[in-house]
């Protein structure tokens, strides 16, 4: 595999050198002929390139106008004078004046980019007028923080909840626009390696300026100006100047009541620039620093938008949290920049659980009712870097290395009973298992810049390297009784498996983007993508029943598997984009994408082969019909490869009665997505709306497989490809003032509609379900004296499957949730919060319940600058949270509903000290 990465490394630098070689020889070459030209980019302190910024030209024989493009760019020519000045202006943001150096007299002169600061609106001398509090553009919304009234020491979770089109849910996940945060930065710099709850959990309110919440097409896209990618959430946090030097911090300690307690540290040094911070905590309240990579709790499930505002907490489980990590990050020199990023996570999860599991096949319901209880103990260690260097000649260079590794242990108890209609199976499966999971990513670009404004030529290549060793120790024990004969047989069944699993992934994609602009408004993309991933599975079995009969080892041989598999496409594309003015933008591309899946199995000299071409279309349209109002369309198409529990070929039946065969025959999927985004805003009144919808189907879907027999509890579970999959998304949102900014009106709706295939007995089965989702919010705050939150959500999940017959399911569930906080003085505050829920249709009697959660605190400060708050707090005062882990799902004949435990009432009096000092002035 190694021999294979060199080589193809190899290939890769050459073609980048001969086509740097040939294009810089051709770009000088025009550059002794060309009409003296002046160019440049305009970008926002998050380095994000501005559209529509107003630069203006002047010299002893110029006055010239022009406005940036999508790109940020802009281009003077022809260039007359010698004495030239030019200024940048936009709303909202400060001039910015430039003078050309008086040695630039040659043809060409490409300006150092230019950075536009955002500032309040003044009437010099006498008052602030106003501080914008929104300032929505193409791709950035950004909040001016003057603008909201926070408490003093408030830290920035607190901060967001107060922001129009901004929820946090319970757990720190933040949700912009409907969509969630997946990167933070502060001042354009990864905090943390990006992690959001770090960022958002350790920095005061009080430090920052702005916030940007920026649609971000990725790396690339940044680098080529080229965006055809679909964007992602990520939140730029710009601090105030007079915070870009300062030493903070911050140590809690608590304990209270059912053994909780909690304890953190906090130290963080800024200098302009230079970022320094190490983060620790301790503690049993479910209280996280990190939000990606930290080990998962049993039971833990996929958040939504629908919870943001419900007040129970929504981990599953009892948990003790153990988290430390560092932050460092400097400009070593003028041109370079590094950030680096350590954290470590360990987390004990205990979990107790019912769950009840119905498979309807003809003639034929099986019933698995289980309780359970899972032990995980799970370490995690995250370690990123990021070097950026910009050469003398504006080539750029980016390194990205991302280190993990994960140990875990999980131990899984179940006592179960299983029956159908003359069958019924009652015994005990208990499975331990020892894991470890290293991996590494290595991602480097490198940026050819050019004379001739536009060109661009970008390598990337990206390695990855993932292991995972596992010792499993099976136990799956019962006595059945068969009551399908004249009279009733009872017998018994044990099966002891000890399992040792190696499996191994490499992988590698390596793309060469070249980007031609054809004029001012045009630019032309050739696009070169190479992948290639290579997955090794080993498995060896002992049944650990007849070593003990036979007085040694003896394996399984058909449960053991020595299985390589490699996934191997070539994709050539190009992509056209035209911008004719700031407002439009249109983009469309083609691509051939040739793919190959090969599978092996050594052991038995058999190879799986699978060969195909994907045509891979892309277009996208963006207008801004005005100042407040754009839409766009587009059309992506993406491929998908299967994963090694579907091609593994060999049949697991280390659960004596949910037996696994993979399908080595499988096709890689194909799916098209279609979507439309509306938005509109209206700055004068701090209005806005969007709404999207999006139609997604896929080719060569990968469904389950399942059979069953009349005269047996066992199912079997294989897969296969089928057409026929699509799905439907629909989502709007609203926020508005009512009356003043103090009074906000949130409305957020979503309709989601899956026709999702499988196969039952060798029969094709039709699952439709529909999700509709409808949340209001009222959050008012009176000055500094009283803010509260009233939110109200409805959810309809129904569900119809056409096997065996037709049947119908459909559960609905109602929150009203409510939160308010007082302050009776500067220094006491009293805070509290309730949500009832109601619910009905689920099948099990449990997850039709409706809990009451009820939080309350009491906080007093003290010490100057209130640098000392004691809290005392009463969380689940009816003691019902621990009855919400409630999880149903409902796919092909499978209907699934399960309950697990959480953290119940307790009380705790904890005590927090910040610290802050500023260096002296220099």
């Amino acid at each position: 595999m190694k021999t294979i990465f060199v080589g193809y490394l190899k290939c890769f630098i050459v073609i980048v050198a001969l086509v740097c070689i040939h294009v810089v020889g051709v770009s000088e070459l025009q550059a002794q002929t060309a009409d003296r030209q002046i160019q440049g980019y305009v970008i926002d302190t998050a380095n994000v390139r501005m559209d529509g910024v107003t630069v203006r030209l002047t010299s002893e024989f110029d006055t010239l106008v022009t406005s940036t493009s999508s790109a940020g760019y802009y281009e003077f020519t022809p260039v007359k004078g010698k004495n030239v000045q030019i200024s940048y202006s936009m709303l909202g943001y400060q001039i910015i004046n430039k003078q050309l150096p008086v040695a630039a007299r040659t043809g060409f002169y490409m300006m150092p980019n230019v950075v536009l600061t955002p500032q309040s609106s003044l009437i010099e001398g006498v008052y602030v007028v106003k501080t914008v509090p929104v300032i929505y553009s193409t791709d950035t919304v950004q909040y001016n923080m003057d603008a909201f009234s926070f408490r003093t020491n408030s830290l920035l979770e607190e901060a967001l909840k107060k922001l129009p089109g901004i929820r946090v849910s319970r757990d720190g996940i933040v949700y912009a626009q409907g969509k969630p945060i997946l990167s933070v930065r502060v001042d354009g710099k990864k905090f943390f390696g990006g992690d959001v709850l770090t960022a958002t959990r350790n920095l005061p309110a009080d430090f920052i300026a702005k916030l940007q919440v920026i649609n971000s097409y990725g790396e690339n896209a940044s680098n080529t100006g080229m965006k055809t990618n679909e964007p992602e959430k990520i939140l730029n946090i710009v601090l105030k100047e007079d915070r870009k030097r300062i030493s903070f911090g911050q140590v809690t300690a608590g304990g209270g009541t059912s053994e909780r307690f909690i304890g953190s540290i906090g130290v963080n040094r800024f200098d302009d620039g230079q970022e320094f911070s190490v983060v620790g905590s301790i503690n049993n309240t479910n209280t996280s620093l990190f939000s990606f990579g930290s080990p998962n709790g049993v039971g833990d499930r996929d958040r939504s938008l629908y919870d943001a505002t419900d007040f129970v907490d929504p981990t599953d489980g009892l948990n003790n949290i153990k988290s430390v990590g560092f932050n460092f990050s400097d400009n070593i020199t003028t041109n370079t920049q590094f950030n680096g990023s350590y954290s470590f996570t360990r987390k004990d999860n205990v979990t107790r659980g019912t769950s009840w599991l119905r498979s309807n096949y003809i003639e034929n319901l099986i019933s698995n009712q289980e309780s359970y209880q899972t032990n995980n103990d799970d370490s995690y260690h995250r370690f990123t870097a990021e070097l950026k260097h910009k050469f003398k000649n504006e080539d750029l260079l980016e390194i990205r290395p991302v280190f993990t590794y994960n140990k875990t242990y999980t131990g899984n108890s179940r006592e179960r009973q299983i029956d159908n209609n003359q069958i019924s199976n009652r015994g005990t499966y208990r499975d331990t298992s020892y894991s470890k999971n290293p991996n590494m990513d290595v991602n480097v670009v490198y940026s050819k810049a050019f004379q001739k404004p536009g060109r661009k030529l970008i390598g990337n290549v990206t390695l990855n390297f993932n292991s995972n060793d596992e010792l499993e120790d099976v136990l799956d024990r019962y006595i059945t009784v068969d009551s399908s004969t004249g009279s009733p047989t009872v017998s018994n069944f044990e099966q002891r498996y000890f399992i040792q699993k190696d499996n191994g992934s490499d992988g590698m994609k390596v793309s060469l983007s070249y980007v031609e602009p054809f004029s001012d408004y045009s630019k032309l993309e050739l696009v070169y993508d190479y992948q290639l991933t290579d997955m090794t599975t080993r498995r060896l079995v002992e049944d650990k029943n007849k070593t003990e009969e036979l007085g040694h080892f003896y394996y399984v041989d058909s449960l053991g598997v020595n299985y390589n598999y490699r996934f191997s496409s070539s994709k050539v594309g190009l992509n056209y984009q035209y911008t004719p003015n700031s407002n439009v933008r249109a983009n469309i591309g083609f691509a051939v994408q040739p793919l190959k899946l090969v599978g092996n199995l050594p052991a038995e000299d058999l190879i799986y082969s699978y060969r195909n071409v994907n045509l891979v279309p892309t277009a996208g349209f963006k207008w801004r019909i005005n100042k407040e109002i754009d839409w766009s369309i587009d059309y992506r198409g993406k491929n998908n490869q299967p994963n090694f529990l579907h091609i593994i070929p060999v049949r697991d039946n280390s659960n004596s009665q949910n037996i696994i065969v993979g399908n080595p025959e499988l096709k890689a999927e194909f799916s098209n997505r279609i979507s439309t985004t509306f938005r509109k805003f209206i700055t004068a009144r701090s209005q806005y709306f969007e709404t999207n919808f999006a139609y997604n189907f896929v080719s060569n879907k990968i469904v389950s497989d399942k059979k069953a027999y009349t005269t047996s509890t066992i199912q079997e579970t294989t897969f296969k490809n089928a057409d026929g999959y699509y799905d439907l998304k629909w989502y709007y949102l609203f926020n508005t003032p009512i009356f003043n900014e103090s009074l906000q009106l949130d409305l957020v709706g979503s309709a989601d509609f899956y026709n999702n295939l499988s196969y039952v007995n060798d029969e094709r089965n039709k699952t439709e379900q529909f999700i509709y989702s409808q949340s209001l919010q009222f959050r008012y705050n009176w000055s500094d004296y009283f803010e509260t939150l009233f939110n109200t959500n409805y959810l309809l999940n129904h569900a119809s499957y056409t096997w065996p017959y037709a049947t119908e399911i459909t559960a609905h569930s109602l929150l009203f949730s409510a939160g308010t906080k007082g302050y009776l003085s500067d220094y006491i505050t009293l805070g509290a919060e309730m949500s009832q829920r109601f619910n009905s249709g689920y099948e099990s009697s449990f997850m039709n319940s409706n809990p009451t959660i009820i939080n309350a605190y009491m906080e007093f400060s003290f010490f100057n600058n209130k640098a000392a708050v004691l809290r005392i707090q009463g969380f689940d005062l009816l003691d019902q949270n621990k009855n919400m882990g409630t999880y149903s799902e409902y796919i092909g004949n499978d209907l699934y509903e399960a309950k697990n435990n959480r953290l119940g009432r307790y009380f705790m009096v904890t005590l927090n000290v910040r610290l802050q000092k500023y260096p002296k002035k220099k």
